[in-house]
């Protein structure tokens, strides 16, 4: 074989293999379906996981992960931490995911430490976490007082952090003669309480607050659990309130149990 002649086998022996390793390097077409739960938990014991569901990133699963929503792929061996975001639609998947699996076991709320405030007969329930020196507390007041046949529990959570005063004023309203009387006065009207001490839940209530993963004011949940932020309208609490939820939620991590 002359110089010329083995020069263009070698070329051809170099574009076959290079074809080959791209070949083999191709990526595989992502499958759809998911990784079982019980694999990634016996792939990773002490961690509690959910049930992976398909995202519309072909590919990646969505998974709870203890208190969080994260994604993994088909062979649970690989994790993505963080948001999932549809640009396009100028969406956070990742958020709207986490609003509505984050839900809470009403029936082992501590009532006890909260004021409770009974409109009409009283037969939907919700639970409120506020801060007396909230500004959007004292608008959700307003509105709160417009939607019937509701019993109020009010969590008194000031936030220490943000108003120096709070927590006093919390204690003040819990220690006066009508709590239900002296709180909607505060948030209505602006009548601070009468300084009075007492023994009182505020501080059980903040611990409350961090072990359900409530981070601001006000914060309301409903009678199934659902979580609902901010200081919302009147017709905004009525429709929500109203709003069928399946009774079962198997997914409800255990941090978000009282």
């Amino acid at each position: 074989m002359n110089r010329n002649a083995r020069t263009l086998a070698l070329a051809v022996l170099s574009l076959s293999a290079s074809v080959a390793h791209a070949q083999t390097d191709e990526p595989q077409q992502p499958t759809t379906r998911p990784p079982a739960r019980e694999t990634l938990e016996t792939r990773y014991p002490g961690t509690t996981f959910g049930t992976p569901a398909p995202t519309p990133w072909p590919g990646v699963f969505e998974v709870r992960m203890g208190p969080r929503t994260v994604y993994t792929d088909a062979t649970g061996r690989y994790f993505l931490f963080g948001h999932l975001v549809d640009l396009t639609a100028q969406r956070d998947l990742t958020e709207e995911r986490e609003r509505a699996s984050h839900r809470i076991d009403f029936s082992a709320l501590p009532l006890a430490d909260a004021i409770r405030t009974v409109r009409g007969d009283g037969s939907r329930v919700v639970a409120v976490f506020s801060d007396p020196d909230c500004p959007f507390c004292e608008r959700l007041e307003a509105e709160l007082g417009k939607v019937a046949n509701v019993t109020v529990h009010t969590f008194l959570f000031p936030i220490a952090s943000l108003h120096l005063k709070a927590r006093d004023r919390a204690v003040h309203v819990w220690c006066s003669g009508n709590r239900a009387k002296a709180w909607q006065a505060l948030m209505t009207r602006g009548a601070n309480p009468k300084a009075r001490t007492c023994a009182h839940p505020i501080d059980r209530n903040i611990a409350l607050a961090n072990r359900l993963r409530i981070e601001g004011t006000p914060t309301l949940i409903a009678g199934d659990g659902r979580v609902l932020q901010g200081a919302a309208t009147a017709a905004q609490i009525e429709a929500w309130l109203e709003r069928t939820v399946a009774s079962a939620h198997t997914d409800v991590p255990k941090e978000v149990r009282p």
